[in-house]
C-alpha cells in the first residue's frame, strides 16, 4: 500500500483507516459499515501481501460530513 500523505489527516475530522481482515467480503462488511455513519472515500479492491494471510484495504474518512448512504 501506499503510504498515508499528511493531507489524509491535515484537519480534525480525517482519518485513514486500514482494515485487515480474513476475506474480500469481510474487508468490505466493514467497509461498508464506515459508511453509513461518516463520509467515505471507498475503495474498490483489497490488497494481500506476498506469503501473508488475509487481505488488507484502505479508506479515507471525513468525519465533518454525514454519509451518502
Amino acid at each position: 500500500m501506499r503510504s498515508i500523505l499528511d493531507a489524509h489527516v491535515a484537519e480534525p475530522g480525517l482519518a485513514v483507516v486500514e482494515i485487515a481482515a480474513a476475506d474480500d467480503a469481510t474487508a468490505f462488511a466493514i467497509q461498508q459499515l464506515l459508511a453509513e455513519h461518516c463520509a467515505t472515500a471507498r475503495a474498490d479492491r483489497t490488497t494481500r501481501d506476498p506469503g501473508g494471510s488475509g487481505v488488507r484495504l484502505r479508506c479515507f474518512i471525513d468525519l465533518r460530513q454525514e454519509s451518502d448512504s
